[in-house]
């Protein structure tokens, strides 16, 4: 295995904020609604989980590339994430806790 960590297919909302802090380019696939995603989101491609089955095809990222998985509370997050693997992508992550994670990180790094 080449990957350096061994996370279970998750991510941190402390690693994700990090990570953007540092302006590392990220491939981040918010699969919530676009009315959703237009309301606030982190950044990376908006295709909702309904959807994404029948539009994997504008996902342009290597089946290799690590692909951050991206909704509110991490649930239908974990969903599209077995539908990329069900697609060949053998390096996704999803948000654990999903967007409520990193405000509740933001609060208390704010507050």
């Amino acid at each position: 295995m080449s990957s350096s960590h061994n996370n279970n297919g998750q991510i941190s909302a402390g690693e994700i904020i990090t990570r953007l802090q540092n302006k590392e380019a990220l491939n981040m696939l918010d699969v919530r609604e676009p009315i959703e995603f237009h309301t606030h989101n982190i950044g990376g491609i908006n295709i909702p989980v309904s959807q994404l089955a029948t539009s994997i095809q504008q996902i342009d990222w290597a089946e290799n590339d690590e692909i951050i998985v991206i909704c509110s509370k991490g649930i239908r997050s974990e969903t599209a994430k077995s539908i990329l693997e069900q697609n060949g992508y053998h390096n996704v992550r999803n948000l654990k806790g999903g967007l409520l994670a990193i405000e509740k990180q933001h609060s208390i790094s704010n507050g």
